[in-house]
């Protein structure tokens, strides 16, 4: 017997011996030990709701965890805004410590002090201009000046294997008026949103929200595409999600956020706005949701100047 069929076949004399006969388990249940199992007289039915609901509410070491990584991507986040402090144009490149400042380089500088603190940072996003806008894009190449620099971080606490998650936007130099007015309408769609965080609500009303803030200053959202399909600008994404044992998990906080909030869940909120092939502007925070509204768990300035941030 190969080493990946003893293991199951494990599983299988492990169940018969605790005589389990029937389980609920999640949808990710790995498909070869689920047929292992039911060919062996296990009867298995896919719940992932149920999961999900025992994983939301969040205490104890997850928290503690949690508030750990919140820590290491603050000190992420301030290691990127030191290096953009001191960095300088040089034609249509930006210089720090005589050599360009590429995205490459401004990761390793928050990885290197994200895993100072004992939290694993394998990917993140340090993107300058079109690059920042694109969702989910690393970042790669020189970084200019003039333009948004969006910095997403989301650090692994080693000890607990929970997440956090955190976005600050940077301009090194003098921001465009749009960039700076999407900047500010990201930052009022996150205190807006921050301020009906409590129990009871839905991640749909969230969003709602969220949407309101911006379709009032033009921004085409997905409930508002303006006739745009698929919706490339604007507000084009959902504003957040649960976080804990993964980065993503629930609850949703978009469209199909119907479940309301309960205390002890773990949410962040990431409104942000821009235009396709130029930048934008995100910002994002890590919050728990207690008895009777929230408690934010990341802390850092706003401020798209680094040097207000360093």
């Amino acid at each position: 017997m190969d080493r990946e069929d003893a293991v199951d076949e494990v599983h299988v004399r492990a169940c018969r011996e605790l005589g389990v006969t029937r389980a609920v388990v999640p949808r990710s249940f790995p498909l070869a030990l689920a047929d292992r199992l039911r060919a062996a007289g296990v009867e298995l039915t896919v719940d992932g709701p149920r999961f999900e609901r025992r994983r939301r509410v969040k205490a104890g070491a997850e928290l503690d965890g949690i508030r750990r990584a919140s820590r290491a991507a603050e000190a992420g986040m301030a290691a990127a805004a030191a290096l953009l402090a001191r960095a300088r144009p040089a034609g249509d490149v930006l210089h720090a410590d005589g050599e360009a400042l590429t995205s490459e380089r401004l990761q390793r500088e928050i990885r290197a002090a994200v895993t100072a603190r004992d939290c694993r940072l394998d990917e993140l996003i340090a993107a300058g201009g079109a690059q920042g806008v694109e969702g989910h894009h690393p970042g790669s190449g020189p970084l200019a000046p003039g333009v948004p620099i969006v910095v997403d971080v989301w650090p692994q606490d080693r000890a607990s294997g929970c997440w956090s998650d955190m976005t600050r936007t940077f301009v090194v130099g003098t921001p465009a008026d749009d960039v700076v007015a999407w900047h500010g309408l990201a930052r009022d769609a996150l205190a807006r949103t921050a301020a009906l965080l409590a129990p009871g609500i839905t991640g749909r009303e969230l969003w709602e929200v969220a949407c309101d803030v911006f379709e009032a200053a033009g921004e085409p959202t997905q409930r508002d595409p303006q006739g745009r399909e698929p919706l490339r600008d604007g507000f084009f994404y959902s504003l957040g999600h649960g976080v804990g044992l993964e980065v993503h998990e629930a609850p949703t906080l978009g469209r199909s956020g119907r479940d309301p909030l309960v205390p002890g869940d773990v949410v962040a909120l990431e409104p942000g706005t821009g235009r396709h092939g130029y930048g934008g502007a995100r910002v994002e925070d890590l919050f728990l949701v207690t008895e009777d509204g929230c408690e934010p768990l990341t802390r850092f300035p706003y401020e798209l100047d680094p040097q207000t941030a360093a």
